[in-house]
């Protein structure tokens, strides 16, 4: 789990003392309780119950084609948020060790090769190492590398408060190049599916096979924005890591929320908030809902001390790799028919898919439990 930074003074020096966080860990297996099932089961819901609320959440798990944003948009962001958050811990805790920040640095470059092999593999299996030009290099998890490598780096050598500066500079500059550099065909300030500047650089220099063929939303440019967010968690787990009341803490993490939030919805009125562009007013909208989200796991978890109810996303969190590769390369449907189906068969048709996926997830979440159980934690 996720450990906080405590500074108590003896011998007139600062010694750093380390107790755990449980909300991390839970916040993280909710995002990733999405991912392995559960936001395939409230999709399947729609249209089902002839509940309007239910219709109206089923509709938050399926990506808008372009412009627009859906609760769905907000899980891999969320994800590489806390990656920030995650590394601001490791790295003071490795510090608080005597570990060397070119030991950090080294251990973080080799993680983040991981995870750009698992990514490869994940997006490509099976992979064929001869045919290079039809691999596709750009993964999800290459981006977390990636962006808690550069994170590292940043977060060892700029104070704080530079680092939001260095955040909003990047996301300002993201915007003046997709408005201001004209895209052969299509001109400057085109942010339509075609003309896009992302899509422009990535056809030209992006090695590889293309996800949406003529751009992807995992390659080049959008790299610069995704960082930001992986920033703006190393902000939110410097706040953790102060030696500050709970409630001031919340409190900060809220401002942030809340700032950032208005300031994504602002500036959507000039860049819309679009998830495969990574548009800079995405960034700070899924920003903002992090910092609040952290804030409401914190305050519930560690300081009201209320854990019990996130047990069972802290068992989904502490193996977050395992299970996105598990659901990945292991078909839990295809068990989840051999197991259930002779019960769920006798329910009418359309209801036999919305079963079959509460199969499959619940036998994803009793592996992680088994996991959890024994112990066994599999981290890069």
């Amino acid at each position: 789990m996720e450990t906080a930074r405590v500074n108590v003074t003896t011998d007139e020096k600062k010694i750093n003392t380390i107790h755990r966080l449980a909300s991390m860990d839970a916040l993280r297996g909710f995002d990733m309780l999405m991912i392995s099932g559960g936001g395939a089961f409230i999709y399947l819901l729609g249209g089902k119950t002839d509940i309007s609320a239910v219709d109206a959440l089923s509709a938050q798990f399926v990506h808008p084609e372009w412009h627009g944003f859906t609760f769905f948009d907000f899980i891999f962001p969320l994800f590489l948020f806390l990656a920030g958050t995650s590394l601001s811990f490791s790295l003071t805790g490795g510090l608080v060790k005597g570990i060397s920040q070119s030991e950090l640095i080294s251990k973080t470059f080799k993680r983040m090769l991981i995870l750009l092999a698992l990514g490869i593999l994940d997006k490509n299996a099976p992979i064929d190492l001869f045919d290079p030009a039809h691999i596709r290099y750009g993964s999800v998890l290459g981006r977390i590398g990636l962006a808690t490598f550069i994170g590292a780096i940043l977060y060892l050598n700029i104070s704080f408060t530079n680092r939001i500066w260095i955040a909003i500079s990047v996301l300002i500059l993201y915007y003046l190049a997709l408005i201001l550099i004209p895209v052969p065909g299509y001109g400057a300030g085109d942010f339509s599916f075609e003309g896009n500047l992302v899509g422009w650089i990535d056809r030209n220099f992006m090695p590889g096979k293309l996800k949406q063929g003529t751009y992807d939303e995992l390659a080049l440019l959008t790299q610069f924005p995704a960082i930001c967010l992986t920033l703006f968690g190393t902000i939110a787990g410097d706040i953790l890591l102060k030696n500050w009341l709970p409630r001031k803490k919340v409190n900060w993490l809220l401002i942030y929320g809340l700032i950032s939030i208005i300031a994504g919805l602002t500036w959507n009125l000039a860049f819309p908030i679009n998830k495969h562009l990574w548009s800079s007013s995405f960034i700070m909208l899924t920003s903002g809902m992090s910092f609040i989200m952290l804030a409401i796991f914190y305050w519930i978890i560690d300081v009201k001390g209320l854990k019990s109810w996130a047990f069972p996303f802290r068992v989904i969190g502490m193996n977050s790799l395992v299970i996105y590769l598990a659901v990945r390369f292991i078909d839990f449907n295809a068990s989840s028919r051999l197991l259930f189906e002779g019960f769920y068969k006798y329910a009418p048709q359309p209801w036999h898919e919305v079963f079959n996926a509460l199969g499959g997830f619940i036998i994803v979440w009793l592996f992680l439990y088994f996991l959890y159980r024994n112990k066994i934690f599999v981290k890069v």
